[in-house]
């Protein structure tokens, strides 16, 4: 190659200053952008249409990651690099700087393909892997992307001072503190990742309400320093990773894994309106055949009871009899077991809490054997506009603040004629 060029480039260019160096700077450049456009043009467009006939999806994640494009960065500048020393004439302080920046800028890419072939590698875990949701290894990448880049930086600033990386590790020894404080959220978040994932605490697609953090809503990704969530409004939330570990947050995974959804509800009761049911409308009442059942083996328990109290001479006082209350708990009940949307094979009671200033509390628990928003609130509507409507047949009312309406038709009830003037 010296012998080439010194035979078409140097001895036919002698008579002219520097026309031999730009000349060669000329060829050489050309040769670069020659290279280029072949690696470019011809070998990546080649190894694409290969990929995309492949029925494997390794090569399709690496392609769709540029790993292979950001390696072709690197041929034409190995070309100059070792073309440099060829060009007649030119300066040794430029020759230096020509070669560090180009062996800056190999390391450079070199650096950033790897790192795309992490992510590609990642791509290709959450496409092929049924761990993948529980086990992501997204934030592992990442620390090793900055180890990568770690070094990356070391080996461009030896190349561009000209000094060797040893000499460099060495000084960083002595900047160890300085760099715990620096890398102090990404060592938190590497603990917490780690946590994470053993414990299998938090996977993509949990939903995580975490008021500290303004989330609530969907996981949508996990990574070294960062957790999104989609709330429910369609905004993002981005919650560092190690507040995962230090703060609380409620996963509702297990309601989801679990297959019911919790409905906790209660009817507020006019407690006035509680009162015992007489047999006119204990017979009224069977007109719901849900309770038949109920009403029959109510009725023998109770004229058991009473029977015996009658034997042994006791005043008729003490007799117990059925109230429009326990019957229509009893009604809420069968109804909750016959309705075809509450999980049968999980808890289902109507209890009574304590009385409160604002009624009786009559509460629904039971689960939903949809876990779904919109099917779980349409349940738990339809069972309550059922009950709401259903209350009147057996005596009750609902205990709701009078509204300004009432309390205009109560006053307009209180007015009192004028009384006429004395003669």
């Amino acid at each position: 190659m010296p012998d080439f060029i010194d035979s078409y480039f140097v001895r036919p260019l002698a008579g002219i200053p520097y026309a031999s160096t730009f000349a060669v700077l000329a060829a050489l450049a050309l040769t670069a952008w020659i290279a280029n456009w072949l690696t470019r043009r011809v070998l990546l467009v080649v190894v694409g249409r290969l990929a995309k006939a492949s029925p494997s999806k390794w090569d399709d994640a690496i392609m769709g990651r540029r790993v292979l494009a950001r390696l072709a960065n690197v041929v034409p500048t190995l070309i100059v690099l070792g073309g440099i020393a060829l060009v007649p004439g030119i300066p040794e302080w430029l020759d230096v700087v020509v070669r560090n920046v180009a062996l800056a800028y190999v390391a450079l890419t070199v650096a950033m393909a790897i790192g795309n072939l992490l992510n590609a590698l990642n791509d290709i875990y959450e496409q092929t892997s049924p761990n993948a949701v529980r086990r992501p290894i997204k934030g592992y990448l990442q620390l090793l992307k900055i180890g990568i880049f770690i070094v990356a930086a070391v080996l461009m600033v030896a190349a561009l001072i000209g000094k060797s990386p040893l000499v460099l590790l060495t000084g960083l020894g002595a900047m160890t503190a300085v760099l715990m404080l620096v890398f102090k959220d990404t060592i938190l978040s590497l603990v917490a990742s780690v946590q994470l994932s053993s414990n299998d605490m938090l996977r993509v697609g949990d939903w995580i309400e975490m008021p500290g953090q303004n989330a609530d809503g969907d996981v949508i990704d996990i990574s070294l320093h960062t957790v999104k969530v989609q709330n429910w409004d369609k905004t993002i939330s981005t919650i560092p990773t190690w507040a995962l570990i230090s703060e609380s947050y409620r996963n509702w995974r297990g309601m989801t894994d679990f297959g019911g959804r919790r409905i906790k509800r209660a009817l507020l009761i006019d407690q006035t309106s509680v009162r015992f049911l007489d047999h006119d409308e204990r017979q009224r009442l069977r007109r719901f055949a849900l309770i038949d059942d109920y009403l029959d083996k109510q009725k023998a328990e109770l004229a058991d009871y009473n029977a015996k109290l009658e034997a042994a001479g006791k005043d008729p006082v003490n007799n117990r009899r059925a109230t429009n209350l326990g019957t229509f708990r009893a009604y809420m009940t069968a109804y909750l077991q016959a309705h075809p949307g509450v999980a049968h094979d999980m808890t289902l009671m109507v209890r009574q809490l304590d009385p409160t200033p604002t009624g009786l509390p009559l509460e629904v628990y039971c689960f939903s054997a949809n876990v779904n928003w919109v099917p779980y609130e349409n349940l738990a509507g339809d069972i309550f506009d059922h009950l709401l409507a259903v209350m009147p047949e057996f005596g009750l009312r609902v205990f709701q603040q009078p509204s300004g309406a009432e309390l205009s038709t109560a006053l307009a009830g209180l007015r009192v004629a004028p009384v006429a003037a004395d003669e």
